[in-house]
């Protein structure tokens, strides 16, 4: 069973930092890209960043290039999505995404 779960969502101020992580389990995670999306309420779901299954693919949105590093350790199963110099517009839930799973989100808000 394919299992995506997020985890180091919380409050922090803008201009703050904090690292989410994805622990991947159920599938072949070395022969996969993997992706973080975020959503609010107000907004359709959209797509952060994502790593293909060789460290040399890397995508990040306009909105966060130069602020977020993607990052995965396949040995462990994880991946990891470094923010910085965040923002209050940064404020969503974030999600991992392979293919068609999901993880269930861990919620960033930036607020002073």
């Amino acid at each position: 069973q394919v299992q995506l779960v997020e985890s180091g969502g919380g409050l922090v101020q803008p201009g703050g930092s904090l690292t989410l992580s994805c622990a991947a389990s159920g599938f072949a995670m070395d022969d996969h890209g993997i992706a973080w999306f975020r959503q609010t309420s107000e907004k359709e779901r959209e797509g952060v960043s994502c790593i293909g299954n060789s460290e040399g693919s890397i995508y990040y949105g306009d909105s966060v290039k130069g602020r977020f590093t993607i990052s995965r350790d396949n040995a462990k199963k994880m991946v990891y999505l470094e923010m910085k110099s965040l923002k209050p517009e940064d404020t969503a839930v974030y999600y991992c995404n392979v293919g068609p799973w999901w993880g269930k989100g861990t919620l960033v808000t930036v607020s002073s």
